[in-house]
């Protein structure tokens, strides 16, 4: 009998890293201004993106 593999990575790699990018781009929003005004923009950015194509799909 083969063992069972876990899927915790297959149901939450996806929404770790979005989490992630969203945790960078609060983070880059609180160092400085200018270039870091940028990337936390980005950073914020793609997970509402991410957000509202999921529920502009349905």
């Amino acid at each position: 009998m083969k063992p069972r593999q876990s899927s915790f990575w297959k149901v939450f790699s996806i929404p770790l890293a979005i989490a992630l990018v969203g945790a960078t781009g609060l983070f880059c929003a609180l160092l400085d201004d200018g270039a870091w005004d940028s990337l936390s923009w980005i950073g914020l950015g793609i997970p509402a993106w991410i957000s509202l194509r999921g529920l502009l799909k349905r």
